[in-house]
């Protein structure tokens, strides 16, 4: 029998050995942690959003530059088949207000504890502690082990080895060097759905770091002199902003940043209400009440918000109520860096798509498919990453199998 090395046992690995072993392929799985799939069950941790409930037409435009490429892997195993492999590990499922799909309990640990136990029955063997080590002179995969140094020769193999994010879970991007070292171009690897730097007075840091700023909306400015907006919510962090709102357009923010060096949000602290009823209401006499009772009572402004304003906004304007219904209304925000992207939730760049054949073999180095996070995509949270994980490991896991068949004479 034919025999396939997979390093790597998150979703997109796990998904490739399920299909490969589907087809009659003997599969090893190899991981460097103690057990596999962690990033996935911590991507669990506040609800596993599995993937999206919009037409799949609109979910593509989600990938960008990349739909081309996304787009054959996910109407190969679109959302619909996605849930229906869910359901056949007993894991039903749900639509959440955001249009977000989740298990019934919200949690990814039933669902990776009955796949591991079908993988198990299907014949998959799992190595863990075995940190991949490029190859030897003669081809061989090369593993360090608790054990010492370990060669395991595979007939062929699937890399899904993940980004650069989260590493202490095991997404390290060790492997761009061996990969790199066999002449596979790699799209430099950045942060994807990360925070950003803001230049924090103390006071700020230290009164408002780790508060929700909830009901608000975010403007971006687009090069085309048009602009982007996005209700929600954000965190403010020591070192500047992160979350929700932010996730959504961290990738422009990361390329304007790349470019300009700074980059400028408006936050629209009070979306529900218009700014000519803000002025009549700051306009009103406060009387004996501070400016914060009066912001409060006034415009249901207060703590982090009002730290916000305080922050950036100047004492004239503060005390003129024209120019601080401005502020509130579209308050500048300048983000002057993006996260390191071993804090970023996921990552940009990796092996290009062009190095890549349409099972996902590497066109330099016959025999070796790569999937997953490891691949030069990106796209915001909501369930889009985990959708095209578990595609190209599908994809991946058909096309290492196919390659193994026979060849007819």
């Amino acid at each position: 029998m034919k025999t396939l090395a997979i390093i790597g046992g998150g979703p997109a690995g796990l998904m490739a050995a399920e299909t490969a072993s589907a087809a009659g392929v003997r599969v090893d799985l190899y991981d460097s942690m103690p057990s596999v799939g962690r990033k996935f069950l911590l991507a669990g941790k506040g609800g596993l959003n599995l993937t999206h409930s919009e037409p799949l037409e609109r979910m593509l435009g989600r990938y960008g530059a990349r739909r081309p490429q996304i787009e054959p892997l996910l109407k190969a195993f679109p959302p619909d088949k996605l849930l229906a492999w869910a359901r056949g590990l007993g894991v039903e499922t749900f639509v959440g207000s955001s249009g977000r799909v989740f298990p019934k309990d919200m949690k990814a640990a039933p669902l990776l504890r009955a796949w591991l136990r079908r993988l198990r029955q299907s014949g998959v063997s799992f190595h863990v502690r075995h940190r991949w080590q490029g190859w030897s002179d003669d081809g061989t995969l090369r593993f360090e082990t608790p054990t010492g140094e370990q060669f395991v020769r595979a007939d062929a193999v699937i890399l899904a080895l993940g980004g650069a994010s989260w590493p202490q879970l095991g997404s390290d991007a060790a492997w761009v060097r061996w990969i790199m070292g066999r002449g596979v171009k790699i799209a430099p690897l950045r942060p994807a759905n990360c925070g950003f730097d803001v230049a924090w007075t103390p006071v700020m840091r230290q009164k408002f770091a780790g508060h929700p700023v909830k009901s608000v909306a975010m403007k971006l400015p687009t090069p085309s002199g048009g602009e982007r907006w996005k209700q929600g919510e954000f965190v403010v962090t020591e070192t500047g902003v992160e979350g929700g709102v932010v996730y959504a357009f961290s990738s422009a923010l990361r390329d304007a940043i790349e470019k300009k060096g700074t980059v400028t949000v408006y936050l629209d602290l009070t979306p529900d209400r218009d700014r000519a009823r803000l002025e009549q209401d700051l306009a009103r006499p406060r009387e004996k009440r501070t400016m914060a009772t009066h912001l409060e009572r006034r415009v249901g402004i207060s703590g982090v918000k009002a730290g916000l304003l305080r922050e950036l906004v100047s004492k004239e304007d503060f005390a003129d109520p024209v120019k601080l219904a401005a502020a509130i209304k579209s308050l500048p925000v300048t983000l002057t860096a993006a996260r390191p992207v071993a804090e970023a939730i996921s990552t940009a760049g990796g092996v290009m798509f062009e190095s890549l054949d349409a099972r996902l073999m590497l066109s330099r180095i016959p025999g070796v498919f790569c999937a997953g996070e490891m691949l030069d995509w990106e796209a915001p949270t909501g369930g889009y990453l985990l959708t095209a994980c578990f595609a190209s490991g599908r994809v991946a896991g058909a096309g290492a199998a196919a390659w193994l068949k026979p060849k007819r004479t």
